[in-house]
């Protein structure tokens, strides 16, 4: 693709990523972009670099712009390898290039990339002249990680957000008002929910810094660039960093013969005839963070497992370990499933509930496959399960 001009003077010169479809646990079915902005002034400007393995890339959109050893500067918001990977490339193509960074930042920095760099430290509040404009730089520590920041160009109305308010998403067009909606909004809730969620009681301060800014634009690094629903974003923002449970269900499970899919039916039977709505996942064929992203905003989740050498299935492992790493607390939990001999899976999937933070309610598990017996009851930990959330 070729370098976009987003402003006057100012191209999207990142790298939409069609291919990618892991980004460490975190399925990315959409894809994913990587986003990097050139500012054109007395001062040439590169906000953001790309994946190392995209670097050639980059650096031939920025040349159909500008000689990338013209660049005097380079803002790294943030040094994970997704958004700074393509440093030593930069380097060498922009030798006497200065790279602003927090401190946290640079020492992250020289240990992923080498000190090759003329870092130049900055802080919350400084600004950088590129001429024309003014940058200002906004820390967002541990959104997601400590070295993350901002950078606002108050010029041009645009907040360089790096990963705040980004998706997982690749697509032709990038602005916010060219593609689906449903599913931007979607990919941007999947995104926190797997991304910022363990962070979130620190979105209210990083809203407040960006409600003291006039916005036009919020170019993220990852994703559609917002310029049409701005409000809306940063609306949605300030629910989920306050926590958003509903009255909805998340049934995950796994089976082995079909006894515990059998008793996840009926689970959800039951959670639907109280009134409330449900989704139904097999863990063997969902990825865990498709799972979250239903989680994020539903009420509660009923897991359930077939019992295999006395645990639960790996799948199942799997999910509640991902969980516990995201820490969903306030959220409503039960246990369901089947067993050969002595069991084991549901007094497992307890405990990982129970460290992740949820709010464990009564399970059921029956020996064998399941009777009719066993599927009322299954039906009525459903129901029960989501009265409780409808309170």
């Amino acid at each position: 693709m070729m370098p976009l001009e987003i402003a006057p003077k100012i191209y999207d010169v990142g790298v939409v990523d069609w291919a990618v479809r892991d980004f460490h646990g975190y399925k990315t079915e959409r894809g994913a972009s990587y986003n990097s902005y050139l500012i054109m002034d007395e001062k040439i400007c590169l906000i953001d670099t790309v994946k190392a393995m995209f670097a050639e890339e980059l650096l031939a959109k920025i040349e159909r712009v500008v000689d990338p050893g013209k660049i005097d500067y380079v803002i790294v918001n943030h040094v994970e390898p997704d958004h700074a990977g393509a440093l030593p490339a930069l380097v060498k193509a922009a030798p006497n290039a200065k790279f602003f960074i927090t401190a946290q930042g640079k020492a992250e920095a020289i240990r992923h990339y080498g000190d090759l760099y003329d870092f130049q430290v900055v802080k919350d509040g400084d600004k950088l002249s590129l001429g024309k404009r003014e940058l200002t730089f906004v820390t967002l520590p541990m959104l997601h990680w400590p070295d993350s920041m901002a950078t606002y160009c108050a010029d041009d109305g645009i907040l360089f957000s790096n990963d705040a308010f980004g998706q997982h998403y690749a697509a032709a067009k990038r602005f916010d008002d060219e593609v689906d909606l449903g599913i931007l909004f979607y990919e941007a809730k999947k995104y926190f929910a797997n991304i910022l969620w363990p962070y979130a009681k620190l979105i209210d301060k990083a809203l407040a810094k960006a409600a003291a800014l006039d916005l036009k634009m919020i170019a993220t690094a990852h994703g559609i660039i917002w310029r049409s629903h701005i409000q809306e974003i940063i609306a949605k923002y300030a629910a989920w960093g306050k926590g958003v449970s509903g009255s909805s269900v998340v049934i995950a499970y796994d089976t082995m013969w079909g006894a515990t899919e059998q008793m996840a039916r009926a689970v959800l039977e039951g959670v639907v005839s109280a009134g409330s709505d449900a989704v139904l996942l097999r863990m063997n064929e969902t990825p865990n963070s498709t799972a979250v992203a239903d989680l994020f905003e539903a009420g509660g989740m009923i897991i359930g497992s077939s019992t295999l050498n006395s645990g639960m299935l790996p799948t199942m492992g799997s999910l509640l370990v991902y969980l516990k790493g995201l820490n969903p607390t306030g959220k409503k939990a039960a246990v369901f499933g089947t067993y050969g001999w002595a069991g084991g899976a549901q007094k497992d999937m307890e405990a990982l509930l129970t460290a992740a933070g949820f709010e464990l309610e009564p399970g059921f598990t029956c020996k064998w496959k399941a009777q009719p017996e066993d599927l009322e009851a299954a039906r009525q930990l459903g129901y029960e399960f989501a009265r409780k959330l409808q309170k």
